[in-house]
């Protein structure tokens, strides 16, 4: 054995358990089996807290992240919001991508992420600087995180000439998912109908911004569902933000909850840039924005809550730290019950990794020992009191640590 890692609790398991680790994978997990261990072989004490599987982020933007200092919001609008980020990426090059999303890596690793989808925009005006710049990101921090991209058009794919070619050289070059914005396009629903086709074209998953809005009308995610099914989609293909779920009656949030389920289409929540956009124009009973995904879980829906941005236009501001966003999330959505809270950490982890097809993930033998310990008892105290991770592994290499914070009490 290269590790055994000692008195651990795993979520919903009656602890301690002991976790051995050899060749980079999970060999063994199970009670006293510290004790059976010859002498000599490295150990590490869980001091009795709560051992997860690394966390997963599902969406984010690593080559837009950390520009406030070049364009400065004032509306709050996702229009606006596009605008300054259209105006600032045309001076973006591969280097200073790769310097801005390393700043962005160092925290979310030291956070506890080991697997991450970014999106990336391609279009005439950024070309694929910013997916060369995320392209070298993933390769020099292969030590500590798997990095999937997802190329993307932020302004537009009818109305946009060349981006289409640049998605698929995107993909040609290694992007392993596509995605879509059809609020930027003057024809949104042939943009979803071209998505499926290269996504089918390429046999990549589907990840879409989608619904983004203030009021209920105009929704696209039905007729998503409904190219899934046409494609034989499901379980490829998930839709981030939809917004304007969060303001649908009762029967009618069960009926597209229905539908999202029989399609094999995933949600994602971006509780922090849903919440920051949203509303804007309302002077009282202000909308939250924030689609409870309790309710669409109940109905069979996975689900996954992300970072999305951090200190651009979009969001201006953020650490990268997934379960601040799961806290961030149960405020929002009041989840207050002790399995709710649970259930946002599997957001972040086993419900995340299921989203992206993440087949060898998991505290489970035979699985890459990427695993993150939190200081906290179980998987709801993590949540809800923001437990800090105390260390990290990826592959059974440390990665961080962080001490606990030692109070200096008067003699």
């Amino acid at each position: 054995m290269d590790l055994i890692v000692e008195d651990t609790r795993l979520a919903g398991q009656p602890g301690p358990i002991d976790i051995c680790i050899a060749d980079g994978r999970i060999a063994a997990i199970g009670p006293g089996l510290a004790a059976s261990m010859p002498q000599g072989t490295p150990r590490r004490s869980a001091c009795g807290c709560l051992v997860v599987p690394g966390l997963v982020e599902t969406h984010v933007h690593l080559d837009k992240t950390c520009i406030l200092d070049r364009c400065q919001a004032s509306e709050g609008s996702v229009t606006e919001a596009v605008r300054l980020t259209s105006a600032a990426k045309r001076n973006f090059t591969a280097d200073d991508v790769y310097t801005r999303g390393s700043r962005l890596l160092d925290r979310a690793i030291a956070w506890g992420t080991t697997r991450m989808r970014t999106h990336v925009e391609v279009d005439p005006g950024i070309g694929l600087r910013g997916f060369e710049g995320v392209q070298r990101l993933a390769r020099d921090y292969a030590w500590a995180i798997d990095i999937e991209i997802c190329v993307f058009p932020q302004e537009g794919l009818t109305n946009n000439p060349g981006t289409e070619e640049l998605l698929i050289e995107g993909l040609r070059r290694g992007a392993r998912a596509i995605g879509a914005t059809p609020y930027t396009d003057t024809n949104p629903r042939a943009q979803i109908d071209r998505i499926f086709e290269i996504a089918r074209e390429f046999d990549v998953d589907i990840d879409m911004h989608l619904d983004m809005g203030d009021t209920p009308d105009g929704m696209n995610v039905e007729y998503v569902c409904r190219k899934t099914e046409e494609f034989g989609w499901g379980g490829r293909v998930a839709v981030g933000h939809v917004t304007q779920m969060s303001l649908l009656d009762p029967v009618r949030f069960a009926e597209v909850a229905a539908t999202l389920a029989r399609a094999g289409v995933a949600v994602t929540v971006l509780p922090a840039t849903d919440l920051y956009l949203m509303g804007r124009a309302a002077t009282h009973e202000i909308p939250r924005g924030v689609v409870k995904l309790e309710r669409l879980r109940e109905a069979g829906v996975l689900c996954s809550v992300a970072t999305n941005n951090v200190l651009n236009p979009f969001t201006p501001y953020g650490d990268a730290n997934l379960l601040r966003m799961a806290n961030l999330y149960a405020n929002i959505c009041h989840v207050a019950r002790q399995a709710e809270l649970a259930g946002c950490l599997d957001m972040i982890t086993t419900d995340a990794a299921h989203l992206m097809r993440l087949p060898d993930y998991g505290v489970k033998i035979g699985a890459p020992a990427d695993l993150v310990l939190f200081d906290a008892p179980d998987a709801q105290s993590a949540v809800a009191e923001l437990a800090q991770p105390l260390w990290g592994l990826k592959s059974g290499r440390e990665t961080f640590t962080r001490a606990r914070p030692v109070l200096n009490r008067p003699v």
